[in-house]
C-alpha cells in the first residue's frame, strides 16, 4: 500500500482538526459563582470560541505555581489590538484568577505568570478585542497538590 504526500496531510490535517476544536461554552458545568463572574466579563457579548493559545500543564505537581502562558495573534495597533486577557480558575474558591489588561505599546499580545489551582479543574481565558469581540480558550489541568486553602 502507498501513502501518498498529499493525502497523508490532508488526512492528518482533519484530525488535528477534530481534535483541537473547542467544546463550546457549557454553563451548566459551571458554578454560580463562576458562571456570574464570566457572564459580568461577557456583558451579554457574544463569545468566539478559539483564537487563544493556551501554554498550560496537563498534570500540576504543585497548585500553589502552575506556569501559564496565553497567545493572542493579533497586530497590536492602535485600530486592531488585544485590550484584555481574563483567566478563570473554575473550582478556586475564588474563580477570578486575573485580568491583563494590554494597548498596542505592549507590541505582542502575549502574557505569562503563575497562578494557583486548588485542585482539579478547568482554566478558562477571554480576550477582548479593540473592536469588542470576545475570544474564549481553555484547559483542564490535573493538580497533583492543591495550592488554594480554603
Amino acid at each position: 500500500m502507498t501513502i501518498h504526500r498529499r493525502a497523508f496531510l490532508t488526512a492528518s490535517a482533519a484530525f488535528v482538526a477534530l481534535t483541537v476544536t473547542p467544546k463550546p461554552f457549557a454553563w451548566a458545568d459551571l458554578s454560580d459563582e463562576v458562571a456570574d463572574a464570566i457572564r459580568a466579563a461577557i456583558d451579554g457579548r457574544e463569545v468566539t470560541e478559539g483564537g487563544i493559545e493556551l501554554d498550560l500543564p496537563e498534570v500540576a505537581e504543585n497548585g500553589a505555581s502552575v506556569p501559564l502562558g496565553v497567545v493572542i495573534d493579533s497586530p497590536m495597533t492602535a485600530d486592531d489590538h488585544v485590550r484584555a486577557i481574563r483567566v478563570f480558575a473554575t473550582r478556586n474558591p475564588a474563580p477570578g484568577i486575573g485580568t491583563f489588561h494590554l494597548s498596542p505599546a505592549n507590541g505582542r499580545a502575549e502574557v505569562s505568570t503563575r497562578i494557583r489551582l486548588a485542585e482539579d479543574q478547568e482554566v478558562i481565558v477571554l480576550a477582548e478585542l479593540s473592536d469588542g469581540t470576545l475570544l474564549r480558550q481553555s484547559a483542564y489541568v490535573e493538580v497533583s497538590v492543591g495550592g488554594c486553602v480554603t
